[in-house]
C-alpha cells in the first residue's frame, strides 16, 4: 500500500504509534563507550598534525558554520559517500546512518517512514535546499518520491530545532542539497541495472562563468524503474502475489547570478513524478502517482560588511493520485501546497553572529474528506557566541498559527574545547509538532480541539576529531506531552466518533545514547555506530511502534589506486508493530557489499550487493523486503 492511500486512512496511520516500558540502563553507557573506543583508539596516543579539511554545515544554525564549531549532534553524508555507496534509494542510504531507523510497506517506490532518535516520521522536518517538503494531511515527507540521483549531499541534525525552523522539529531536521554549479563546465552521467529488473540513468551539467557578473548553473535529469516484487505477504490486507514495480522521473536545477560583489539572485527547483504499484486485493492493478514540485527564488545581499540578508520565496506541492479499478470513483486525490516567505538577517558582531528571522508559511490541503488552509507567521532570533575555547548558542522563536495560536520555543547550548581535538557539549531545547489536517478535521477521526505536541529535550555529549579518527557520543532525554495517538475513547465534543479518534491523551519519553566513530589506517577505514534507546509511551508503558531498543552499523572500507571496496553490516533489535506490543517484528542483521573501479579517466564501474545472505525480515508486519539483490552500473564525470 502506498503513502497516498495511507493518508486517506488515518486510523491505519494512528495505529502505527506505539509504546515501550523498559528503562534505559546505565550499563549501556559502558558497553557503548567500549564499542566506540575501539574505533578511536588507534589515534588517542598521538595527535595528527594536519587535520582533515573542516567541512561546513548550514542546517544546525541556518548559517554556514565549521563542523568543529557546531554544537548540535549531526551527521553529514557527502557526495563522495553517496557515490561510493552505490545505493539507488534515499531511504536505504539513510538506513545505515546513526540515530536513524526506517520502515517501508514493500520495496522502493512504496510508502516509507524515517525515525530520528525514536521520534516519528511526522516529528521531523525535511528540507530541500532550505525549502520544507511533506504532507500536511499525515505530516512528514513522502520519502519515495525524493530522487537520490539529484542529491549532492545531506545534513542530518539531531535534537529539537523548533526555535530555528518552527513546528515539527522534535526529533531533528534532515536537509537535502541538490547539485550546485562551480568552476569550468562539467558533465556527469551514470546508468545501471540490477535485480528485480531495476534500471537507472541520470545526467547532470554544471559550471560557472568568470567575471564581475558570475553566473552559476546546474541542471540534471534522471529516470529509474523496477519490476519490483510483491509488496505484501500472505496475511496482509489486500494481499496480491503480483509484482509491484515503479517508475520515477525527476529533474532539478540551480541557477545563480551575481549582480555585484556581495549581491546574488537565484532560482532552484526539484520535480519528481513517481508511479508505483501497490496491493489492494487480487485481480486489481492499483497504483499511486506521486508528484513532488519544489521551487524557490532567493536574493542574497551583503548590505554592509557585517550585515548579510537573505530573502527566499518558495512553493512546494505534494500531490498524490490513487488509481484503482476497485475504488468507487476510480481515483482519489490528495494535494498539499505550501507557500513560504522568509527574511533572514545575519549580523556579525566580532566573532559572534546575531540572527534575526521573519517567516510566513501558508498551507492548503485538498483531499477526500479533508480540505482547508492555515497560516503561520513567525519571528525568531538567535545568537552564536565564540570566546576562545568556549562556544554557546541561544535561540528564541514565536510561531503564530491561525489554527492553534501562538507557540514559543527556545534553546540554549554550550560547548567547551578541552583541546584542539576534544570538545564537550550540553544543551536544552523545547519543540512542538502541529496537529496534521487529518488529526484535526478528518471525518470520524480528527478532533478540531487537538493541541500541538510539546517536547523538552536535554542532552550532553562529546566530540573527538584529530583528522584521522572521530568519536561522537550523546546522551539525550526528550519528554513529549500532549502526544496525539489513536484513542478508543474520545472527548465528549466528538462522541459521535464511534471507533475512536486522534486525541491528546498520552505522554512519551525518547531517551537514549547515540554513539558513532571512525578511524583510518593505511588504505583501510573502519566506521561504526550504535544507538541504545527507549522510545516509550509513558501513559501505557509500551514501546512506540516500529522502533528498536538497539540498532547500529559497522563498515570497513578499502581503497587502493583505482579500486575502492567496502562491506557493511546493518543490525536492529526487535520492534513492535502495534501499540499494545503484542505483534513482534523480529530483529535483523544485513550484510551489504559495494565496490568501484576507475577503469579510465573520468570513468568508473560500480556495484552493490545488498542483503548478501538473503535474510527474510520485515520493517512492517506482512510487508515484504528485498532479498539478496545486486546492482551494477557505470559512471562518467569530470572531477
Amino acid at each position: 500500500m502506498t503513502s497516498t492511500i495511507r493518508r486517506t486512512h488515518p486510523r491505519t496511520r494512528a495505529a502505527a504509534i506505539s509504546k515501550a516500558n523498559t528503562p534505559l540502563r546505565l550499563s549501556t553507557l559502558a558497553i557503548s563507550t567500549c564499542f566506540i573506543s575501539a574505533f578511536a583508539a588507534p589515534s588517542f596516543a598521538q595527535s595528527t598534525q594536519d587535520k582533515a579539511l573542516d567541512p561546513v554545515l548550514v542546517t544546525a544554525t541556518r548559517t554556514a558554520q565549521k563542523a568543529s564549531d557546531v554544537l548540535s549532534d549531526n551527521v553529514v553524508i557527502s557526495a563522495e559517500e553517496i557515490a561510493q555507496s552505490g545505493q539507488t534509494s534515499l531511504v536505504q542510504l539513510l538506513q545505515k546512518q546513526r540515530g536513524i531507523e526506517i520502515t517501508s510497506n514493500g520495496g522502493p517506490g512504496t510508502s516509507a517512514s524515517v525515525f530520528m532518535r525514536g521520534s516519528a516520521n511526522n516529528q521531523n522536518i525535511v528540507l530541500i535546499d532550505g525549502v520544507r517538503v511533506g504532507s500536511s494531511t499525515t505530516g512528514g515527507a513522502t520519502w519515495s518520491s525524493i530522487p537520490l540521483s539529484q542529491i549532492d549531499h545531506i545534513e542530518i541534525v539531531y535534537g529539537p530545532l523548533s526555535s530555528l525552523y518552527g513546528a515539527d522539529a522534535i526529533g531533528g531536521v534532515i536537509q537535502i542539497f541538490t547539485k550546485k554549479g562551480s568552476g569550468a563546465p562539467r558533465i556527469s552521467a551514470s546508468g545501471g541495472y540490477g535485480s528485480y529488473g531495476t534500471r537507472t540513468m541520470d545526467a547532470n551539467v554544471s559550471g560557472a562563468t568568470d567575471g564581475d557578473h558570475r553566473f552559476s548553473y546546474a541542471i540534471g535529469a534522471a529516470h529509474e524503474s523496477s519490476d519490483g516484487f510483491s509488496a505484501t505477504k500472505p496475511g496482509a490486507f489486500g494481499y496480491n502475489p503480483d509484482k509491484d514495480g515503479y517508475t520515477k522521473d525527476s529533474t532539478s536545477g540551480q541557477f545563480g547570478l551575481e549582480l555585484a560583489k556581495g549581491h546574488e539572485i537565484g532560482f532552484t527547483f526539484l520535480q519528481s513524478r513517481l508511479n508505483a504499484q501497490y496491493d489492494n486485493g487480487p485481480g486489481y492493478d492499483t497504483r499511486t502517482v506521486q508528484n513532488l514540485d519544489n521551487l524557490a527564488a532567493y536574493s542574497k545581499n551583503q548590505f554592509l560588511p557585517w550585515w548579510n540578508s537573505t530573502i527566499q520565496l518558495s512553493q512546494t506541492k505534494d500531490k498524490g493520485v490513487n488509481i484503482s479499478s476497485n475504488l468507487p470513483a476510480g481515483t482519489t486525490l490528495i494535494t498539499t501546497t505550501q507557500n513560504n516567505l522568509s527574511w533572514q538577517n545575519d549580523l556579525s558582531l566580532g566573532p559572534d553572529v546575531l540572527q534575526l528571522l521573519a517567516e510566513r508559511r501558508e498551507e492548503e490541503v485538498n483531499a477526500s474528506g479533508v480540505s482547508g488552509d492555515r497560516t503561520t507567521n513567525s519571528i525568531a532570533a538567535s545568537y552564536q557566541l565564540k570566546r576562545g575555547a568556549h562556544l554557546a548558542t541561544f535561540s528564541l522563536r514565536n510561531d503564530n498559527n491561525s489554527a492553534f495560536g501562538n507557540h514559543v520555543t527556545g534553546s540554549l547550548g554550550y560547548g567547551y574545547k578541552l583541546n584542539k581535538d576534544w570538545r564537550v557539549n550540553a544543551s536544552y531545547g523545547t519543540s512542538f509538532r502541529a496537529p496534521t489536517f487529518n488529526e484535526l478535521y478528518y471525518p470520524g477521526y480528527g478532533v478540531a480541539s487537538n493541541k500541538p505536541e510539546k517536547g523538552k529535550n536535554a542532552e550532553i555529549g562529546t566530540v573527538y576529531d584529530d583528522g584521522t579518527s572521530t568519536l561522537n557520543a550523546t546522551y539525550y532525554r526528550n519528554k513529549i506531552t500532549d502526544l496525539i495517538v489513536f484513542a478508543p475513547v474520545c472527548p465528549v465534543e466528538v462522541s459521535t466518533h464511534q471507533y475512536g479518534c486522534a486525541y491528546n491523551v498520552d505522554k512519551a519519553t525518547l531517551e537514549g545514547v547515540s554513539l558513532g566513530g571512525s578511524t583510518k589506517f593505511g588504505n583501510w577505514a573502519l566506521r561504526g555506530s550504535v544507538d541504545l534507546q527507549n522510545p516509550q509511551d509513558d501513559t501505557t508503558g509500551k514501546m512506540l511502534t516500529r522502533r528498536a531498543r538497539q540498532h547500529g552499523t559497522v563498515g570497513l572500507d578499502y581503497g587502493f589506486g583505482a579500486v575502492k571496496a567496502g562491506a557493511e553490516v546493518v543490525v536492529s533489535g526487535k520492534r513492535y508493530d502495534n501499540t499494545t506490543n503484542t505483534v513482534i517484528l523480529g530483529g535483523y542483521s544485513l550484510l551489504n557489499l559495494y565496490a568501484s573501479y576507475d577503469f579510465a579517466a573520468s570513468w568508473a564501474l560500480f556495484g552493490r550487493w545488498n542483503n548478501v545472505l538473503n535474510k527474510d525480515y520485515e520493517l512492517a508486519r506482512n510487508y515484504a523486503t528485498a532479498g539478496s539483490s545486486l546492482f551494477v552500473g557505470v559512471r562518467y564525470g569530470f572531477q
